[in-house]
């Protein structure tokens, strides 16, 4: 499995660098996403590309963290952490792959989407025929998913926090 564990920080960098590019650019061209689902975009108003790169950077730590322990301190808990957060970024491309399909519009993220979810794919099923999935195991990835999610929360309030000093220091 070590040959893979690295693979999830570079492909979490890949592919958010497209949404850190076009992101910001894709919500002023299209204001209508904000009265159409104003619930989700919520979490979206008023982002800058300070704020954006922040809450980024803030997902990427554990991304990163978690592979360099498993790399370097290859153990049961640490792979099962590693892959139920490798699930969660492959759930976070069919969810982009969804939106755009949906809003029949290109989103900033789709592209990278469209590579890195059948290389993930075939990354965790290669990695899942070596691990030992026991009950252990399984509440580990189901943990790491929760955790993931909670963490998106976190990455939002990171860029909300880094919106309002880059207003501050402009106005």
């Amino acid at each position: 499995m070590r040959e893979y564990i690295l693979l999830l920080p570079i492909i979490f960098i890949f592919h958010d660098m497209e949404e850190v590019v076009g992101f910001c650019w894709f919500f002023r061209k299209n204001p209508w996403l904000y009265d159409r689902f104003p619930k989700v975009m919520k979490a979206y108003r008023g982002i800058t590309n300070e704020g954006l790169a922040a809450g980024v950077y803030e997902e990427f730590i554990p991304f990163f963290g978690i592979s360099l322990l498993a790399y370097y301190f290859p153990n049961k808990i640490l792979y099962a952490l590693w892959f139920g957060i490798f699930l969660s970024l492959a759930g976070h491309f069919i969810v982009h792959i969804g939106h755009t399909l949906y809003l029949r519009k290109y989103i900033p993220s789709f592209a990278t989407s469209l590579i890195c979810l059948p290389v993930s794919v075939s990354i965790l099923l290669r990695c899942a025929r070596l691990m030992a999935f026991d009950s252990l195991t399984v509440i580990i990835i189901i943990a790491s998913i929760l955790l993931m999610t909670a963490n998106l929360k976190i990455a939002h309030s990171v860029a909300h926090i880094v919106n309002d000093k880059v207003k501050t220091l402009k106005s």
